[in-house]
């Protein structure tokens, strides 16, 4: 056996240990991964869009997860890396609900958590109730978000509440959101929703609209119109999300959308909990061949003892991958 192939089937057997102990240390994920996809997840050596995100759930703890999935942090970020930006307004923000101003709950506001997703509530005219209000954000702030999927990232942010501008989005006439997939600062594609109108559209990285649907808004006749102020908002959301994500290996960039201007949005880590799926195999596809796990936290530092030697053939495999797709 030459020393090559030597190296290569030791990389291999490590690789092969590693993916047995992730699994044995993460049954419960990997379970919930085969009911979500259909399939076993390789947890050492990922390849798939799914596995990658998986990966990073139980891998890859990079730091600045924390500071992206908080959502008064990214915002942040956000205007420090594109100052230009717009960004929604926070008009207070504190550790108990009852302490908001009552005048800011006489107007259209939005009261948010910043430690997890789908916690928001959309105050019009002095409705709802303030004391259903208190209730439910006191019920969140205690909530450790992510916490069945593996969403590690949410859980060292500390809870706040605060309540936000609450903005005119252009539902049922451009869109509500843009969301923007970026890997080591290419863009893969762009995502477009109308939560008002319920329609959605997969762009490609030239604003090029493509087929395919997702799960929220699965029929073809539920596709996001085209017009040139769509397309104009795309553009410009995927010149700016590269330099929001920086030099990470794998980031979605939100953008929400208004008549007049593009708002910076959020910052996601984990999209769809790491479960999302369309009907366009591009989508993933396209991921798959841009996401080098070399770029991650994880691979970029040094480690000691089994993590080391597992570290050291995870980037060899990386290596022969990179080769083999250049041939």
């Amino acid at each position: 056996m030459t020393a090559e192939a030597s190296s290569s089937w030791t990389g291999g057997f490590i690789l092969s240990v590693a993916g047995l102990l992730l699994t044995l240390r993460h049954p419960a994920l990997t379970v919930r991964f085969l009911i979500k996809l259909g399939y076993l997840p390789n947890l050492a050596t990922p390849e798939t869009y799914h596995e990658m995100l998986l990966w990073r759930k139980i891998v890859d703890r990079n730091p600045l997860f924390v500071t992206l999935t908080d959502k008064l942090a990214a915002k942040a970020h956000i205007r420090s890396a594109c100052p230009e930006l717009a960004v929604p307004r926070t008009l207070w923000s504190g550790r108990d609900p009852a302490d908001i101003p009552l005048d800011l709950l006489a107007g259209d506001v939005i009261v948010k958590t910043n430690h997890g997703c789908a916690m928001n509530i959309f105050v019009a005219n002095g409705t709802p109730n303030r004391g259903l209000m208190i209730t439910k954000a006191r019920h969140w702030l205690r909530k450790i978000y992510g916490r069945r999927d593996g969403e590690w990232a949410y859980w060292p942010v500390v809870p706040t509440v605060f309540v936000e501008e609450r903005l005119a989005l252009s539902g049922a006439r451009i869109a509500t959101d843009i969301k923007v997939h970026v890997c080591g600062g290419v863009v893969t594609h762009a995502w477009v929703e109308d939560k008002a109108a319920a329609r959605s559209l997969l762009l490609d990285r030239d604003a090029n609209p493509l087929p395919g649907r997702d799960p929220d808004y699965p029929r073809e006749d539920q596709a996001v119109p085209v017009n040139t102020q769509l397309l104009n908002y795309v553009r410009q959301a995927i010149s700016i999300a590269p330099v929001i994500a920086g030099n990470l290996d794998y980031i979605r960039i939100d953008f929400l959308v208004t008549d007049n201007c593009l708002y910076g949005g959020e910052i996601v880590v984990y999209p769809g909990a790491g479960y999302g799926t369309t009907t366009n195999p591009a989508f993933a596809g396209e991921i798959e061949r841009l996401w080098r796990l070399d770029q991650s936290a994880f691979l970029r530092r040094q480690h000691k003892g089994a993590v080391r030697l597992y570290a050291d053939a995870l980037r060899a495999r990386c290596r022969e991958r990179q080769q083999e797709s250049l041939t």
